[in-house]
């Protein structure tokens, strides 16, 4: 049977000038520029947003992995009519090209053959994505077309959008958006946020007042526009975070607070001469909107400049059910980005999803992943007609909290079911105190959907290192004693790929030796774990820097040097090293 591509095949969105010239095009209104080879699959933001400028009518050409050594890629398509839009790529350019220890990556998984070279990966001269690469990208675009605007997004953006910790340079930077002098930042997921811009520009119309965007202003500026509104929140500035640490911790709390609650309050930070307004989030999408951002015309394939991706490889099969993240760990920065508000797919849409996924020619029969952040959330609701905190499962699971059980229960089940399919697995991470409380739904994944063993993200075991990550306590124990009954009724053998965190702010060497213990006592084996990495925009970081309890204010070990970072991994390097198990 022919798949739907087959019979109507989807253009890529144009990534060679030939590509434009084909399709009779003399200029593009959008250009989008990415550190990541240009994958047309909606689990690669550039594709997502592409399709939707596409679906809004404007002429979109993908510039994937430019050279950056001079202005000359960023000419290939000519000047844009409207802007450019930059993103470092899936992930923050830092952390694409360094691992939390400082060690350059020799791999990246977001391009071809994951080599991270451009040419000979043994000659090691010129990395495809460049650091800081939101800054250098909108460097290189000012020089090739001066005058055209910029708007920044993705995860780079949206977590340097203010003052932040940079842990290659081991400093405090201020926000992107003044660093590079963009002119518009868009924060979060940005689909309504990038069509309104795109709307303004083509109207001759102000950026200044879209939801979910940052903009600069002089001093001046910020006199005119906002004399009269005093509920503003301001963050503690460059000069006072630089001068105090502390003031790191309280201007992230802020953001944190000021993002979970959906406040209407706009955020100000000043930057040296500049400052940086934060207006107030866009509500997340709808579900039916949602459904409308999977359902574009995606290739869903490599563009053929750009083959053997491991990303790709990696999801190519899968399906996003769900976005959003409630459980709010410290060290994590999904909740940031994505938000606090669950949204889930509704059940016809990731079925048709499924369906086209099963007639690819190169579908084997394995749907990899039907998944997301938290791929257990999918189905839940607030029960709470506000919710200020969007805080959900660390001191238990929240009495408003509405679960569906039978919601995901049912979607596994029709999906398992349809014809070409032979396995639907969960391969992406599972929250265990939700899934306590959904039994059916564990033995279904246990019995079915998972493949070869079950992802569980512990990070830790003892309970003051948990309240730092924002965790539950007492809550792995529990969970793996409920496996093993189901293990039993099933007469299975049931595995967990546990992963785990070593180094964060608060764990001491003594913390580390009774995590250690207690995976011995578990019967646990070590496969994943990493030292802890101060990224940009998360409480975890704010306490690295400051030396600051997140929710005492008090002061806290950090284990911060290379000496205790190392005897800390070695703990769970030697529980690895005794049960022969692999990273």
């Amino acid at each position: 049977m022919m798949s739907r591509s087959e019979k109507n095949p989807v253009p890529f969105l144009p990534a060679t000038a030939e590509e434009m010239r084909s399709r009779g095009w003399d200029y593009v209104d959008i250009i989008l520029v990415t550190g990541d080879a240009y994958i047309d699959h909606p689990s690669f933001g550039i594709a997502l947003i592409g399709r939707l400028l596409e679906d809004n009518g404007y002429r979109v050409a993908v510039l994937s992995q430019p050279r950056h050594d001079s202005p000359e890629s960023f000419k290939i398509f000519g000047p844009p009519r409207l802007f450019w839009g930059i993103t470092s790529g899936n992930l923050d350019s830092i952390v694409s090209n360094y691992s939390g220890n400082g060690k350059v990556r020799d791999r990246d998984d977001y391009s071809p053959n994951g080599n991270p070279y451009f040419g000979n990966i043994k000659e090691k001269k010129y990395r495809r994505r460049p650091d800081r690469a939101t800054i250098l990208y909108t460097s290189l675009a000012r020089n090739a077309y001066p005058g055209v605007p910029v708007v920044l997004g993705g995860i780079e953006a949206s977590l340097r959008r203010f003052v932040h910790f940079d842990y290659q340079q081991n400093k405090l930077r201020a926000s992107v958006l003044t660093d590079s002098k963009a002119d518009l930042l868009v924060y979060g997921m940005g689909e309504k946020a990038v069509v309104e811009a795109a709307r303004r520009i083509a109207s001759g119309l102000d950026l200044h007042g879209i939801q979910g965007t940052c903009v600069r202003l002089t001093a001046k500026e910020m006199e005119q526009a906002f004399a009269d509104n005093p509920d503003n929140v301001t963050l503690s500035s460059w000069e006072d975070i630089v001068a105090d640490k502390s003031n790191f911790m309280s201007a992230e709390i802020a953001i944190d607070k000021n993002a979970r609650a959906f406040s209407e309050k706009i955020l100000c930070q000043k930057q040296q001469a500049m400052w940086v307004v934060q207006y107030p989030q866009f509500p997340p999408l709808a579900t039916v909107e949602l459904d409308r951002v999977y359902s574009l015309p995606y290739t869903r394939q490599e563009h053929p400049v750009s083959r053997n991706v491991p990303a790709y490889q990696m999801i190519c099969h899968s399906i996003t059910i769900v976005r959003g993240c409630s459980g709010n760990c410290s060290f994590c920065a999904i909740t940031r980005h994505q938000g606090p508000v669950i949204t889930s797919r509704s059940e016809k849409s990731v079925l048709e999803e499924a369906e086209l996924l099963s007639s690819l020619k190169n579908f084997k029969g394995t749907i990899t992943d039907l998944g997301g952040p938290t791929a257990n959330l999918f189905g839940v609701e607030c029960g709470k007609n506000k919710c200020s905190r969007h805080d959900c499962l660390v001191k238990g699971v929240c009495p408003h909290l509405i679960i569906n059980e039978k919601c995901f229960v049912s979607l596994l089940d029709k999906v398992k079911d349809l014809p070409r399919v032979k396995h639907a697995h969960v391969s992406s991470g599972l929250r265990m105190e939700l899934l306590l409380k959904t039994p059916e739904l564990l033995e279904r994944l246990l019995a079915h959907h998972v493949p070869g063993a079950m992802k569980i993200a512990p990070e830790h075991t003892e309970d003051n290192v948990l309240r730092l990550m924002h965790k539950q306590p007492n809550v792995l124990a529990a969970f793996l004693e409920e496996c093993n009954g189901i293990a039993s009724k099933l007469r299975k053998n049931i595995h967990f790929t546990p992963y785990f965190m070593s180094a964060h702010p608060g764990c001491t060497l003594a913390d580390m030796q009774a995590m250690g213990a207690k995976i011995n006592t578990l019967g646990l084996n070590v496969r994943s774990f990493q030292d802890f990495t101060p990224t940009p925009g998360t409480l975890s970081t704010a306490m690295y820097v400051s030396g600051i309890d997140r929710d005492t204010l008090k002061p806290v070990f950090v284990p911060s040097s290379t000496k205790e970072r190392r005897l800390q991994r070695h703990v769970l390097e030697t529980i690895r090293k005794k049960k022969g198990t692999h990273k």
